[in-house]
C-alpha cells in the first residue's frame, strides 16, 4: 500500500478514535440510557462533550477533502514526493489538531489545521502537475 493510502487509512482510524472519545464523553455526561434513547430531551451538552463533537466534525470535514484526492491519485498512479509529503502533513497535523482541540489549547490549533489543509492542497496540485 502506498504512503498516501496508508495515511488515509490512519486518518480513518483517527476518526474512529475521536468518535469513540466523543461517544464516551456523551455517555459520561448524559448517562447510557439517555444516549441510547431518541435523544429528544437531552440537556445541553457539557463543554467537553460539545468540544468533542467539534473535533469529530472538523476531522470529518478534512477527510471529505483529503480522501477523494488520495483515492484519485492512487487510481491514476500518481505518487510523488509531493503527494507523500502532503499526505503525511495531513495525517500528522490532524493528530496534533485533535490532541490540541481535546486539550482546549487555543491559538496554535488553527496553525496546525492550516498545515493539514496545505498537505491536502499539495496533493491536489500534484494531481494536475502544478506542484
Amino acid at each position: 500500500m502506498s504512503v498516501e493510502l496508508t495515511m488515509l487509512a490512519y486518518s480513518v482510524a483517527l476518526l474512529f478514535v475521536v468518535i469513540l472519545i466523543q461517544a464516551s464523553a456523551s455517555v459520561m455526561a448524559q448517562g447510557a440510557m439517555p444516549m441510547a434513547s431518541n435523544r429528544d430531551n437531552l440537556p445541553p451538552p457539557t463543554p467537553f462533550q460539545a468540544r468533542m463533537k467539534r473535533v469529530v466534525d472538523n476531522h470529518r470535514e478534512g477527510l471529505i477533502l483529503f480522501a477523494p484526492l488520495v483515492l484519485i491519485a492512487a487510481q491514476q498512479g500518481v505518487s510523488t514526493s509531493t503527494t507523500v509529503l502532503g499526505a503525511q502533513l495531513f495525517f500528522y497535523s490532524r493528530v496534533a489538531h485533535a490532541a490540541l482541540y481535546i486539550a482546549g489549547v487555543p491559538a496554535i490549533r488553527p496553525i496546525v489545521w492550516a498545515v493539514g489543509i496545505a498537505g491536502t492542497v499539495m496533493i491536489f496540485l500534484a494531481l494536475f502537475n502544478i506542484a
